[in-house]
């Protein structure tokens, strides 16, 4: 989500990708046409407690290491929770299919932990992906698309080839806002039309936001350990704060691209999605890494190993060893970004209240220049690089790939109109389609622009004129009610800025509002993770709002 104005505030927004039984694993999710146009607040199934609810990266580890479960037994134990929630119960359509292999490839990591080879956190840990990363195994890469249903890559993305190497069990894939949320400006976040409306687990008539909405639920759902989301303006962002977990987007460039489904290669990342700030420090750490094909990643100046920060933190003159002390530290607080929700920004005031506890300088407020502005030039880039970007990609799928270029997914959608456009149409894409080529002098315009507004003039200024280690902003509102018919409601949120600039950001739950949770931002400089996870894990610590999802049918439950 973006919090761009005017216009091109619609369009920006909805760019903001702009995922048991043996016989369990290999079932695909793709609901049928009844399925599909279900109400969303259909009323759930009463949900049983599951051995795994709320459990750690760290503490699986810990169960594996001591013999208490095989990954096996984890990875069956998700796959279960995956048919009992997503395909039947509260039916949330978070995940499109699993990973028939999983049960074997978890079974292999048990015989290498017992003979002594352990790989890092992530080994034998299941891990969802959203379905915009390339996985050259037996489970599909589609973008939601029945465009390109059936389409397997002939490689891994980095992304997928530096969790398989960390050990990590790929679970499946994770639903998604359709093209990554960058098809139409009245698009329903979470829908596509290989796995339907994906539902917010807290209250199930409400979104689970997007792009990554289905990689959000599932992982608050504890359908999985964690996943792993993609960004390009507030897709990984919106989606953690909607569904109640830490989302980390990281610097462009920390964590390969390639392979990744594209809409910007300015401004696209991968990311993780986890319950804690640990675990989402464990899961980034496991997919980050050089990549020839990715010039963005040389000379990244970001450790490998971010939770080792976490274990830097104490503080005993507070006397308690354990607490984090963040004074030496100055978090600006970006009051541009409220008054949008009154219930919001109490929650931020708590937040704000909670960091001044723990001994950070406050500085309040800070104003980010050119925000309004910095949209209009971004939609303008981004169309040129989904068309230029989506067109390598798929010529890269070979001969036999079920479509080569934009113009055959858009002829595509025309002639499969009923499946793929029941609800809103393509007209992004269209627009897209009808850009010329990156040589363009107007796309060189657009994007110098945007660079210029939201880097140089914009959050790299605001820094340092205050001498700031972070900005902090709402992460979002609460969720929406699915609308299928108008598409999204978003009302708040910070997410644009270090979207534009490719800077990081990071959410952490903050609060609730009607039971709905609501989360807190910490975006900063070019590669400042470590202290934006230090700020994001000392939060979290001093005021953990995390609660797991109940699966209720309205807000009067939850």
């Amino acid at each position: 989500m973006s919090e761009s104005e005017g216009t091109t505030r619609r369009q920006v927004m909805a760019a903001a990708g702009a995922l048991g039984a043996a016989a369990v694993a290999g079932s695909a999710c793709a609901p049928s046409d009844r399925d599909r146009d279900a109400q969303p607040g259909a009323a759930p199934t009463e949900v049983d407690g599951f051995a795994l609810e709320e459990v750690t990266i760290a503490e699986l580890g810990r169960q594996m290491a001591e013999g208490e479960r095989t990954s096996r037994e984890i990875t069956d134990l998700y796959l279960a929770r995956i048919e009992a929630l997503d395909r039947q119960g509260p039916t949330l359509r978070a995940v499109i299919e699993t990973n028939p292999d999983a049960l074997e490839i978890a079974e292999e990591l048990d015989r290498e932990r017992a003979g002594g080879i352990v790989r890092g956190p992530l080994h034998g840990v299941p891990i969802l992906l959203k379905d915009n990363i390339s996985t050259a195994d037996r489970t599909t890469t589609t973008a939601g698309s029945l465009a390109l249903e059936g389409s397997i890559p002939p490689r891994d993305a980095f992304v997928a080839v530096r969790l398989r190497q960390a050990g990590a069990v790929l679970l499946g894939k994770a639903n998604l806002s359709e093209w990554a949320n960058f098809r139409s400006n009245r698009s329903s976040s979470g829908w596509s039309a290989r796995g339907g409306q994906c539902r917010n687990p807290y209250v199930l008539s409400r979104n689970p936001c997007g792009s990554s909405s289905g990689s959000g639920a599932a992982t608050s759902a504890n359908l999985c350990a964690a996943a792993v989301g993609t960004e390009t303006d507030g897709s990984i962002i919106c989606p953690s704060s909607a569904n109640g977990l830490v989302g980390i987007k990281p610097t462009v460039g920390l964590v390969s691209r390639s392979g990744v489904i594209p809409i910007s290669a300015v401004q696209d990342t991968a990311g993780p999605m986890a319950r804690t700030v640990a675990d989402a420090a464990a899961l980034l750490g496991g997919m980050t890494g050089e990549d020839p094909l990715d010039q963005a990643t040389a000379g990244s100046p970001v450790p490998t190993d971010l939770t080792r920060h976490l274990s830097e933190l104490g503080s005993a003159d507070r006397g308690e060893p354990d607490a984090a002390d963040l004074s030496s530290l100055r978090i600006g607080i970006g009051r541009q970004f409220f008054d949008r929700d009154g219930r919001v920004d109490a929650v931020m005031e708590e937040a704000i209240e909670t960091l001044r506890s723990l001994g950070a300088e406050i500085v309040d407020p800070v104003e980010i220049a050119h925000r309004r502005e910095v949209g209009r030039h971004e939609y303008e880039a981004m169309l040129y690089e989904f068309k230029a970007g989506l067109n390598e990609y798929l010529a890269g799928l070979g001969d036999d790939a079920p479509a080569r270029t934009l113009a055959d997914v858009i002829a595509f959608n025309e002639a499969h109109a009923a499946e793929e456009m029941p609800y809103f149409g393509q007209e992004i894409l269209i627009e897209a389609e009808a850009k010329g080529p990156l040589s363009e002098a107007a796309y060189r315009t657009a994007r110098d622009e945007a660079s210029r507004l939201s880097r140089e003039e914009g959050l790299d200024a605001v820094l340092a004129q205050h001498r700031l280690d972070a900005i902090l902003g709402p992460s979002g509102g609460p969720a929406w009610v699915t609308d299928l018919v108008h598409g999204d409601g978003f009302s708040v949120g910070s997410s644009g800025a270090p979207a534009v600039a490719g800077y990081p950001n990071v959410t952490v739950p903050a609060g609730h509002v009607h039971g709905l949770p609501v989360g807190v931002s910490f975006f900063g400089a070019a590669w400042s993770e470590p202290t934006l996870i230090r700020i994001a894990w000392a939060f979290e610590r001093a005021a953990p709002h995390r609660r797991p999802p109940r699966f209720h049918a309205g807000v009067d439950e939850a």
